[in-house]
């Protein structure tokens, strides 16, 4: 899920292929990451279609069903206590601004990309059948007090972000205020604090290197997301005035 996402206002009708590159005037060489790697790109036509509006609108309920099923499954589970209020008052706030996300005007034909994002939206609903047994290492608060934090974060970072959210790294509206003031991507910021929370919860190897594994690909998407949206000036700007990534002070 992408958190920052750019939309340049554009004076005519945005081309196929820059729905794919972006306009002349704002990509510079070389490309970078896996874009300069010997792969084969997503055929420019598929990224147009993609980018439809018709089609990005049902693309973002499709990619809403896992989550609202999985909060409909935490909500039927009773024992509504708070972390898991605050989880489900995020997941409602996640469908909605997909459903009223704005187009995009340029959107990665990198494969990679689109398979990395894909993993890392969707590794965490799977996750919990990975898990096996564990120990609990810290305090039962302290890891209340990371899940509730972790939340209350994704809660912030979506509603500073409004309707410029995607999955696959996509140029929008550039967003600067709110959670975006102090990190560049604070909804894995959020990700990231209730991983830690669940990881002292339920601590064993096998429970580690899963969670492990989830935080990972959160870490690979925020590099692949910036190496393709810092091909604009606008976003490079921000990346050179918000130097921090996560955590204000610390990556």
């Amino acid at each position: 899920m992408s958190s920052i996402s750019l939309d340049l206002a554009s004076p005519r009708p945005t081309r196929a292929s820059e729905l794919v590159a972006g306009p002349t005037h704002s990509r510079p060489a070389p490309r970078r990451w896996s874009e300069a790697l010997p792969w084969p790109s997503i055929p420019r036509q598929v990224v147009a279609f993609v980018a439809k509006p018709v089609v990005d609108k049902a693309l973002a309920l499709l990619a809403c069903v896992p989550g609202a099923w999985f909060a409909y499954g935490c909500f039927k589970a009773g024992l509504m206590n708070i972390p898991r209020a605050l989880f489900f008052a995020e997941m409602a706030l996640f469908v909605l601004s997909m459903l009223i996300r704005r187009n995009p005007v340029r959107v990665s034909a990198d494969p990679s990309y689109w398979a990395v994002a894909f993993a890392a939206t969707y590794y965490g609903f799977a996750m919990p059948s990975l898990l096996r047994g564990g120990v609990v290492i810290a305090p039962l608060m302290a890891c209340n007090v990371l899940a509730v934090m972790g939340v209350w974060v994704a809660i912030f970072a979506r509603l500073s972000l409004g309707r410029n959210i995607g999955l696959v790294p996509a140029q929008r509206k550039i967003v600067t205020s709110g959670a975006y003031r102090y990190v560049r991507h604070p909804i894995y910021t959020a990700h990231f604090l209730c991983s830690l929370g669940f990881a002292l919860s339920c601590y064993s190897l096998v429970n580690f290197l899963a969670i492990g594994l989830g935080c990972g690909l959160w870490v690979v998407k925020t590099f692949m997301e910036e190496s393709f949206l810092s091909r604009d000036p606008q976003y490079a700007a921000y990346m050179k005035k918000n130097r921090w990534r996560w955590f204000p002070g610390l990556a």
